[in-house]
Order: structure tokens, then C-alpha cells, then sequence
């Protein structure tokens, strides 16, 4: 019967464009298997480490993962996603790192594994297997492009040495951009992190380091996949011992990585906050001079409003960074279905809408305060708070529209109209507040019911931004 599976796939169609790239494919890892996936450019072998992800339609079959007891998974079928994939080790051709990071927050990210514990000494000694350690605290931008390479794969590998149980490692390209000394280190690694149970599935165009795999699969367009036997070569070396265990990557792992990154570098928050603050001083010098009397309040209740508006709607810098060498595609892979709706959150505009509101009416209203009611100052906080609905709602939006291609892009990113309605109606709530004063009625028109109509469009556009794609 051989090895324990790991991870099956079945009778697999995948297109890409109008061209079928993988045709029913039939496919079978087992723990310890080293399978090396070869054929020309644009022969379907990303395509098939991607298949093997679950993140990409199938046109039909099936994708398994195994668990430890050999219970069988269903990941992926012609439908859509059923689950999120286990723990895996992955390199992607692009690298998948942020050159914002450092060299071990990035290990440290990808074994979900704490900053400053008294593991950190197991970190430490990966990274001088690797030649990477004198390099440890600089940023994957400061580095040269083999080693951020080197980087990348040990990324993909590090996950089996602490796992607790055999998983499957997904390499694309891994020797692309490596030294000799380097691709004789990813072929011993290979071949110990295989001894150990791990299942290892590669692409590569090296000859040497396809010579490590026990089954060789030749990809071809328009041609049946063929398969042959590997040499297996390649030595079982000596490799950190350790009895911790990490975890997969989880939500709060993304959630510390990018409140990290922008405390690093607030891009975010002054790209922000800078068209937010001139929007507030081009609306002070347009109505400073003006008898207030006169001016309707619906009016002045958008004026107010405007600059928290304009922070929510602005593209998230997040999403850059996602963008860099494929990072968020990395993460993406990781978290699965929790992707979209984390990264929304996190992307989206949450701190800024308050304090800029009753910054603006500071400055929009000043001393005039008293031709306006006294509960504004005490409610104002809640159409500001509404305004973080459409914050995360227009984040989600932004990050939808990453994912498509430049003809749907610029289309969809018409979508973002669609939030000038909650807008529209958190002004109407404001200016209610400030002509008649804090209201609970019920009634249609009322401060409540406005900013629960707002919050209501807000959230169904962020579901709809956030689990159509998914579907």
C-alpha cells in the first residue's frame, strides 16, 4: 500500500484563458515523496503547484488533503473552495516577501511563532545553516537578490522541521536565483526534511537539483503528463532539533505583520490623512468668512464629515505591500476564506474618521457652536463610529479590485459610488443632530435609523466585495 497520503488530486481541469493548461490530471503524494514537476515555460507547472493550494478555479475535479489518521479533505472541486488547506511549507517564483520586513520577522511570520521568545536561538540557527544570520535584523529590501531567494526557500522548508506531523511543502522555481553552495544546501535539506515524512513537490528547470525527487512528472503542452523515477540523490544532513511545535498561520499573525509594517513605515496613515487635512482647510476657507445663519446645515454637516470620508476611500497602502513579489498571494494561500475579510479590516481606515470629525468641527465651527445644538458635541462620536462600517467596506472594495484584471478593474472601481450613499446619509443623521438635537425615535429620517441605513449598505457592499470572489 505504501506511505500514507498526504495529498491527492483527481481527474483535474484547469484553464487558463482559452487554453486548457492541465487535463485531467491524476495525481497522488505520499509522506516522504519527493516529486519534481519539469517541462518547458508555460507547460502548466505553477498552474499545478497552484492546484495544489486550492486557490485557483478548477474546471473539474478535485483536490484532498490527508490528515495524520488518513482522514480524506475535499479542498477544492469544479464548484469552488469547500476548506482551507492544512499547514503547508511554500515558495512562490516570486518570492512572496514584503521588502518592508526583516529577515527574521519573516520566519518568524511563517512559523507563527512569537518575537523575543527563549525559541528564538532555533531561528537564529536555520538562518546560519542558510548563510543568512549575519543578515537577520536587515530588511528583505536591503538585500541582494540570492539572498533574498535564499530567504524565500527556507521559508517554504522551515515549516516541516517544526511541525508535528508529516505535511505537504509546495516550491516554485526554489533553485531560480541560487548559488551552487545554496542549491546543494536545498538539495540536502530536501532530502532530510523527506526523511522525516514530509511530502515535497517542486518545479525546476535544474538538472541537479531534479536528480534529488523520486518521481519526475513531465509536463507538456498539448501532450499526456508523463512520469519517470528520480534518483533520490542527495545527502540527509544534520538539522535543528527542537521540540516546539508551531502553529499554522493564523489571523493574528497577519494582523501583527502589517501593524508592524506600518509602524515602520506609516505610508498608510499619511497618505491618509494628508488629502483629509486639505479638504478640511480648503472647507474652512470657503465658509470662514460666510454668516453660518445662512448656510443650510445639511451643508455644513458634509463639510464636517468630509475629511473622515476621504480617509476611508482612499486605497489602502496595505494593498502595495501586498503587491510586492507576490506577498499577498503568500498570505492568501496561508489563511485561505480568512484572507479577504481580515486583510479588509486590517487595510481599512479605523483610527482616523473620529478624531478627524471633531477635528473638522473644531475648526469648521469654532465659536459658532452656539447656533447649533448642544448634543452634537455629545453624539457627535456616532456617525463617526458608522463611518468605520465604510471604512472596512471600501477597503474590501480596494482589495477586490487589486485582483482583477485591468479591463474589470477599472470598472469595478466604479463601485466605490456606491459608498457615497452611506455617506450622504451619516451627514443627514449629523445634521439632524445639530438642528433638532439627539433623537431615539424610529421613525425614517432619524439620527438612528440613518446611521443603522448606513451601516446596513456599508456592511452588505463589504460582503459582497469580500466572499463573491471566494464563492
Amino acid at each position: 500500500m505504501g506511505e500514507p497520503l498526504l495529498l491527492e488530486l483527481e481527474g483535474l481541469v484547469v484553464d487558463r484563458g482559452t487554453r486548457s493548461v492541465l487535463n485531467d490530471v491524476n495525481f497522488k503524494l505520499r509522506e516522504g515523496e519527493v516529486v519534481a514537476l519539469v517541462g518547458p515555460n508555460g507547460s502548466g507547472k505553477t498552474t499545478f503547484i497552484e492546484s495544489c493550494t486550492g486557490t485557483i478555479p478548477f474546471i473539474e475535479g478535485n483536490l484532498y488533503y490527508y490528515s495524520d489518521s488518513d482522514e480524506r479533505t475535499i479542498i477544492r472541486n469544479k464548484v469552488g473552495r469547500n476548506s482551507n488547506i492544512p499547514q503547508i511549507g511554500l515558495t512562490l517564483q516570486n518570492d512572496g516577501i514584503c521588502g518592508e520586513e526583516t529577515v527574521e520577522e519573516k520566519l518568524f511570520s511563517v512559523l507563527n511563532m512569537n518575537e523575543g521568545s527563549k525559541n528564538a536561538y532555533l531561528i537564529e540557527s536555520i538562518l546560519s545553516d542558510w548563510g543568512l544570520y549575519h543578515r537577520k535584523s536587515s530588511r528583505v529590501s536591503q538585500l541582494s537578490g540570492g539572498l533574498k531567494r535564499r530567504l524565500s526557500v527556507l521559508s517554504g522548508l522551515c515549516p516541516a522541521i517544526f511541525s508535528p506531523q508529516p505535511i505537504v511543502l509546495l516550491l516554485d522555481e526554489p533553485s531560480e536565483g541560487l548559488d551552487d553552495e545554496a542549491c546543494n544546501i536545498l538539495t540536502n535539506w530536501i532530502r532530510t526534511i523527506a526523511s522525516r515524512g514530509n511530502g515535497i513537490i517542486f518545479t525546476s528547470h535544474d538538472n541537479d537539483l531534479i536528480s534529488c525527487a523520486d518521481r519526475i512528472i513531465k509536463l507538456e503542452e498539448n501532450k499526456p503528463i508523463t512520469e519517470s523515477s528520480g534518483t533520490s540523490s542527495g545527502a540527509i544532513v544534520s538539522m535543528v532539533e527542537s521540540e516546539v511545535f508551531t502553529r499554522q498561520v493564523s489571523a493574528k499573525s497577519l494582523i501583527n505583520w502589517a501593524i508592524k509594517m506600518e509602524l515602520r513605515n506609516p505610508i498608510d496613515t499619511i497618505s491618509r490623512l494628508t488629502p483629509a487635512l486639505v479638504a478640511l482647510f480648503i472647507s474652512f476657507s470657503l465658509i470662514g468668512n460666510i454668516n453660518y445663519e445662512t448656510i443650510d446645515s445639511q451643508i455644513i454637516s458634509l463639510l464636517v464629515l468630509l475629511p473622515a470620508f476621504i480617509t476611508c476611500i482612499i486605497s489602502p497602502a496595505l494593498i502595495n505591500r501586498f503587491n510586492e513579489a507576490d506577498c499577498g498571494r503568500w498570505w492568501y494561500i496561508n489563511l485561505g476564506t480568512k484572507f479577504r475579510p481580515i486583510s479588509s479590516f486590517i487595510g481599512a481606515s479605523i483610527l482616523l474618521p473620529l478624531p478627524l470629525t471633531y477635528l473638522s468641527w473644531i475648526i469648521l465651527i469654532g465659536d459658532k457652536s452656539e447656533l447649533y445644538s448642544n448634543d452634537v458635541v455629545t453624539w457627535l462620536w456616532l456617525p463617526a463610529l458608522c463611518m468605520l462600517d465604510l471604512a472596512i467596506a471600501s477597503s474590501a472594495l480596494h482589495f477586490l479590485v487589486s485582483d482583477l484584471q485591468r479591463s474589470q478593474a477599472s470598472s469595478a472601481s466604479l463601485l466605490l459610488i456606491f459608498l457615497v450613499w452611506p455617506f450622504l446619509e451619516l451627514s443627514e443623521a449629523l445634521s439632524y443632530i445639530m438642528t433638532d438635537g439627539m433623537s431615539f425615535s424610529l421613525e425614517l429620517g432619524s439620527p438612528l435609523i440613518s446611521c443603522l441605513f448606513a451601516s446596513l449598505i456599508s456592511s452588505l457592499v463589504w460582503l459582497v466585495a469580500v466572499f463573491l470572489p471566494d464563492a
